[in-house]
């Protein structure tokens, strides 16, 4: 019986964890909270993230890191991007020699530009190729319910990558295997941006073409910084890249989406952060995605004009001017 952790009780993780327990595998979930990690554990709900939903039996739940992480085949990392290192650093003595360490998070470091998988494997002090990546158009509440989804699971490995696909593959959840780490999580970071800016547009009560537009010179975008990191150009037409951003950009589901469309209506950062609103994993990552494509040279209009909006007190009004008026050119 494989057995694996899942660290992060939001809920992705935790819809992920379902996925690997429907799948057969048996979970441990990590709940920073001890009185949440005791709701999941008696009562197989998370009344948090996922009130309503039924966990199976083989998932259980506990506050403590290395306990989660103890004998683990698969220690899946759901916790917020930049707070990875700090996360991962405090547990990564108690992983097992050939765990293999699994990513669903999207998002780029702060600071260093790293892929998550990057600083998965710098802190955790493992081979790349014992680093995997789950990504793809995953509402988590859509999938919760059972509703059919696709992802793909990147990892340089193959063995690696069957055995994680066979570990959370369900009826209603199918895996396709990929060995383009690079190109699976720039898909799924950059595809935040391209959210907020989409989010926008709804909220300043533009139509379906300007939605439209940003979604497609969003991924012409991810495609140029993509294929300046060596990515498969292949990827971004697959699940981990148009798939993931067609949802993102268009569901109320995506948090992303929805936090675009306030400002659109016109709140600041510090206005929604004053509501208590979840932060957006596209508001902190829009820098550091700036800040790796400037480094390798790369021009990304929609995610720069993003950072000024969110964290330069642009209004999203001129963000559209901006776009607009750029010189033409040939697509």
């Amino acid at each position: 019986m494989t057995r694996a952790a899942v660290l992060g009780s939001g809920s992705w993780g935790t819809t992920f964890a379902k996925v690997l327990a429907d799948a057969g595998t048996d979970v441990v979930l990590w709940a920073r909270r001890p009185e949440l990690a005791a709701a999941v554990r008696d009562t197989h709900e998370n009344p948090d993230y996922l009130p309503g939903i039924a966990l199976p039996s083989n998932l259980t739940a506990t506050s403590d890191a290395l306990e989660a992480v103890d004998g683990a085949e698969f220690v899946v990392l759901a916790v917020p991007s930049q707070s990875l290192r700090d996360n991962l650093a405090s547990m990564a003595a108690g992983l097992a020699p050939e765990s293999i360490l699994v990513s669903l998070m999207k998002g780029v470091e702060l600071g260093t530009t790293l892929r998550m998988s990057q600083v998965v494997a710098e802190v955790a002090d493992v081979p790349f190729e014992r680093v995997a990546v789950v990504s793809g158009p995953n509402l988590a509440k859509e999938i919760a319910n059972g509703q059919p989804a696709a992802s793909v699971v990147a990892c340089t490995d193959d063995d690696a990558c069957v055995r994680l696909q066979e570990a959370c593959t369900t009826p209603y959840f199918r895996q396709y295997t990929n060995d383009d780490v690079v190109g699976c999580e720039l898909g799924g970071a950059v595809k935040n941006v391209i959210a907020l800016a989409v989010g926008m547009a709804e909220g300043m009560g533009f139509g379906d073409n300007t939605k439209a537009s940003l979604i497609t010179r969003g991924l012409a975008e991810t495609s140029r910084l993509g294929a300046a990191l060596g990515a498969d150009p292949m990827t971004f037409m697959g699940l981990a890249g148009l798939g993931d951003l067609v949802a993102t950009c268009t569901s109320p589901l995506s948090r992303n989406r929805t936090f675009g469309e306030k400002l659109g209506r016109g709140q600041t950062l510090e206005e929604l952060i004053a509501q208590k609103q979840q932060t957006a994993e596209g508001v902190k990552s829009c820098r550091s995605i700036l800040d790796l494509a400037r480094k390798h040279d790369v021009d990304m209009p929609i995610t720069e004009n993003v950072v000024r909006v969110v964290h330069e007190g642009v209004a999203p009004k001129d963000m559209v001017r901006s776009l607009m008026t750029r010189s033409t050119k040939a697509e």
